[in-house]
């Protein structure tokens, strides 16, 4: 520890991150920065190669008549490439504005006016498609810089380069100027923009967030020395660039301690990679863990009686005993001997599956994890924390502190981070990380902060007798029933969504008698839990409205009303009625952001009849919806769809008396 921190950048020097780039290739040279598998071989970049590789480019681009304050987007999956794009644009000052790469060419369109971005690089003939489609209407982007070549030989545009061409053109340019690329450098300072990272747009059109170098650096530093992350590890960077979650766990922190980033072949193949490459570090938002968790269940019923007689003796130990052993409480010999033969026999072998083995930090965050599935995680000896932020504090709000766990929390402040609760019960930070504004938005950054200074996150939470903060919703959500009773409705979707079988939820109560939901089945889990009984199906609208399936959400609707009846402010939003949707909710489809958030303004409007049913007292309802297939095409779909009551638990005070 004393070494890695002796190696530890002076961000009162090193203040941007081309600056960061310079000291790692000083300082760790030869060692590993980027790693990426491509054709089922990792190839790896030393830090030294990744700074000559910047250099280049940045001069490249310069010559392109990139100038300080140009805006350069960038699209594609996680490639060490379009890393480089961003080091290289803030080298020159310019400013790099990722975008997402499953976005269709309308968003991408709307990102580039928005940001009056004049440099685009992208990842591959796809993304490069979807540009030339909206270039026309885009006025500010002049040129298009691709890095896969893979069917984009017969382009012939003028303003279309390759990367392998802009670097070339690059280290001619760094020979007759020899001296551009460090007096670009030394000019940046810690309160230069940074990047440029759009809002999910939720609730509206994305928002511009703009964050300077000191801010990202120093709460990167800052989370890195509170978990104890160095050089040593590394990370396996799958999320998308454009969330700030990736850009601050892939690059920032990389940058800040000099630890290794790897990228994946591709999407497909992560769980793959991930085995292969063994991280230390590792993010995924719930879902991800949940797909996982879904996985080996479904493999387990699959396997032999003794197999998974074994495997549940040893899980249900791990539940009683695992994360005290984790956290490394005194635990009973007569526990730990069995748990130790256990993780012999299942938890070693079941991490070594998920490609777990090696990891040391795992986080999660974005939405609220399922006590359950947060604790089998820990139980297995998998250090998983919670964490809240949010793009406008470079990530970190709150995280939680080792032996500290809390599985219904989110933590405490992140180092140097103040929390207070307003009185409407919006949490409201102060930080290091803070963004400076929204670009081209000054109203709604006015809005964001109150007159000394406190960031509003537009979540309701509290902080519990032992500091730790609790979200509960967010604060425009939460609202009240006729009756007066509060109304949580991320609460109680979250709770639905703990549950395998169902994938996504949205809930309806504000101003009403009682409460409704939306409910989409997950397709993987209601599949396999169909075909093991025998249920036949061909689609996901056959199997959605199949009535052993509805009847299986029934029973865990039924679930989640127990839970609230233990709630004393919350035994009145119990759900009374609900259906299963006949489509999934889709991001191409305007139902979800591309981070997969429900837009639930949009599915109201949307679903309104279906809605109007559930409280109108019908048994079923015909629903037919526009669609938007895989190869951009679009269709309707139409169904009958049957409306379940479910019957309110006594609070837990009543069943008491």
């Amino acid at each position: 520890m004393a070494d890695a921190r002796a190696l530890e950048p002076d961000l009162a020097v090193d203040d941007t991150f081309p600056k960061l780039l310079a000291f790692n290739a000083r300082q760790r040279g030869a060692a590993p920065a980027i790693r990426e598998k491509n054709l089922g071989i990792w190839q790896s970049w030393s830090w030294a190669e990744v700074a000559a590789d910047v250099r280049a480019f940045a001069c490249g681009l310069a010559a392109l008549g990139c100038r300080r304050g140009d805006k350069v987007a960038i699209v594609g999956d996680n490639r060490p490439r379009l890393y480089w794009a961003i080091a290289a644009a803030q080298a020159m000052g310019a400013i790099p504005v990722p975008m997402y790469q499953d976005a269709v060419a309308d968003e991408l369109c709307y990102v580039l006016d928005h940001a009056e971005a004049r440099f685009a690089v992208a990842e591959d003939q796809e993304q490069v498609d979807k540009l030339l489609e909206i270039m026309p209407r885009c006025a500010a982007l002049e040129t298009v810089i691709y890095d896969d070549p893979r069917g984009l030989r017969t382009y012939r545009q003028d303003f279309l380069h390759s990367f392998d061409a802009v670097a070339e053109r690059g280290r001619a340019y760094d020979t007759a100027h020899p001296d551009f690329y460090e007096a670009a450098v030394a000019m940046g300072e810690a309160d230069d923009v940074s990047i440029m990272l759009y809002t999910s747009g939720t609730t509206g059109r994305p928002k511009g967030v703009v964050l300077t170098h000191g801010a990202v650096a120093t709460t990167a530093l800052n989370a890195a020395r509170a978990d104890r992350l160095t050089a040593a590890d590394e990370v396996l960077a799958y999320l998308p660039m454009a969330w700030v979650g990736d850009h601050v766990f892939s690059y920032a922190q990389s940058y800040v301690t000099g630890f290794c980033v790897a990228c994946p072949e591709s999407g497909d193949t992560v769980l793959n990679d991930v085995r292969e490459i063994g991280p230390t570090y590792f993010f995924a938002p719930p879902r991800i863990y949940e797909n996982l968790i879904t996985t080996v269940m479904i493999r387990m019923e699959d396997a032999g009686a003794l197999k998974r007689k074994a495997f549940h003796y040893f899980m249900a130990l791990a539940q009683r005993v695992g994360a005290a052993i984790l956290d490394r409480q005194p635990v009973a010999l007569v526990d730990w001997m069995p748990y130790a033969l256990g993780d012999f026999l299942v938890y070693g072998p079941l991490r070594n599956t998920l490609g777990m083995s090696r990891i040391r930090l795992a986080y999660t965050a974005g939405e609220a994890i399922g006590p359950d599935i947060f604790n089998f995680y820990r139980s297995i000896g998998l250090n998983l924390k919670q964490l809240y932020g949010m793009t406008e504090a470079s990530v970190f709000v709150t995280m939680q502190p080792d032996g500290e766990i809390k599985d219904d929390s989110v933590g405490k402040p992140a180092p140097g981070v103040e929390i207070r609760i307003a009185e409407s019960g919006e949490v409201l930070f102060r930080s290091p990380g803070v963004f400076r504004e929204y670009y081209k938005n000054p109203e709604a950054t006015a809005e964001s902060r109150t007159p000394d200074g406190w960031v509003k996150t537009g979540d309701a939470g509290f902080v519990d007798p032992d500091g730790h903060l609790k979200i509960i919703d967010r604060a425009k959500d939460v609202s009240r029933l006729n009756d007066g009773t509060l109304f949580a409705p991320k609460y109680i979707e979250n709770k639905l969504k703990f549950f395998p079988h169902i994938r996504e939820a949205v809930a309806f109560g504000d101003g009403r008698d009682f409460v409704t939901v939306l409910v989409n089945i997950d397709l993987e889990a209601v599949g396999d839990w169909a075909e093991r009984r025998g249920i036949p199906y061909a689609s996901y609208l056959e199997l959605a409205g199949h009535d052993a399936v509805i009847g299986l959400i029934e029973d865990e609707v039924r679930q989640v009303n127990r839970d609230l009846a233990r709630e004393p402010q919350l035994a009145g939003s119990q759900i009374r009625r609900f259906l299963v949707l006949h489509k999934e909710l889709d991001a191409d489809d305007g139902e979800l952001t591309r981070t997969r958030k429900v837009r639930r303004s949009f599915v109201a409007d949307k679903y309104a009849g279906l809605v109007d049913a559930l409280y109108g007292g019908a048994t079923q309802c015909h629903a037919e919806t526009e669609v938007t297939f895989e190869d951009g095409s679009r269709g309707t779909i139409a169904a009958e769809l049957r409306i379940r009551d479910v019957r309110d638990e006594a609070p837990a005070a009543a069943k008491a008396a």
